[in-house]
C-alpha cells in the first residue's frame, strides 16, 4: 500500500468515517495542532536530561494519539471503538506535577523560557499544548467535544511547565526569572 493516495490534493481530508472535510476546518487544525504537539513530547522523551521519565511521555504521546482519534471522529458510534481517556490520565499528570513540585525550589517569579536545549524544546512543547487547547475549545464552540479532552490538555500544559522547572534543576542550569522594567 501507498503512503501516498492523492485524496487531499484539492486541499480536504477525511474524518474516521468518511467525512471529507478542508484541511482548513477547525476540526483539522485541532488534531493537527495535538500531532504536533506529539512530536515536540517525542523530542522531549528523547533528551538524556528525561531518561527517567520516558514512560510517563511514551504514556503522554499515547493519550495524545487517543485525543487525535476522538477529534478526528465524525460520530458518537464510531467514537465507541476508539481508545478511551479517563480522569485517571489527569490524575497521572497532577500526581507527576506535584512530585516535581516537592524537588525544586519554590517559584517566586515568572520564568524565561530556555537556558539549555532541553528546556527550551520543553517550553516549546508547553505553547504548542496551550495552542492545541485553544484550537480544542475553538471547535468546541460548533461541535461536540468531550470535556475530558480540553481538562488533560490544560493539565498537560502545566506538566510541561513543571517538566521544564525539573530539567532545569537537574541541569544545574539557572532558572532565569522575569524582571519587568518599571
Amino acid at each position: 500500500m501507498k503512503i501516498y493516495t492523492k485524496t487531499g490534493d484539492k486541499g480536504t481530508t477525511s474524518l474516521i468515517g468518511g467525512t471529507r472535510l478542508s484541511k482548513a476546518h477547525v476540526r483539522i487544525d485541532a488534531y493537527g495542532t495535538v500531532d504536533e504537539l506529539n512530536s515536540y513530547i517525542g523530542m522531549l522523551r528523547d533528551q538524556p536530561v528525561n531518561e527517567n521519565r520516558r514512560d510517563i511521555l511514551k504514556e503522554i504521546q499515547d493519550r495524545l494519539f487517543t485525543i487525535g482519534s476522538h477529534l478526528a471522529s465524525e460520530s458518537d458510534q464510531t467514537k465507541r471503538i476508539l481508545p478511551d481517556l479517563s480522569e485517571n490520565d489527569v490524575t497521572v499528570l497532577e500526581s507527576a506535577m506535584d512530585f516535581i513540585d516537592s524537588q525544586v525550589p519554590p517559584l517566586r517569579a515568572f520564568v524565561l523560557p530556555g537556558g539549555h536545549p532541553s528546556v527550551s524544546f520543553g517550553h516549546i512543547a508547553r505553547t504548542v499544548c496551550r495552542r492545541a487547547e485553544r484550537a480544542v475549545i475553538h471547535l468546541q464552540q460548533g461541535e461536540e467535544v468531550e470535556e475530558i479532552v480540553i481538562r488533560y490538555l490544560n493539565r498537560l500544559s502545566d506538566y510541561l511547565f513543571m517538566l521544564c522547572r525539573a530539567m532545569t534543576y537537574e541541569l544545574n542550569i539557572e532558572e532565569v526569572t522575569w524582571k519587568p522594567r518599571i
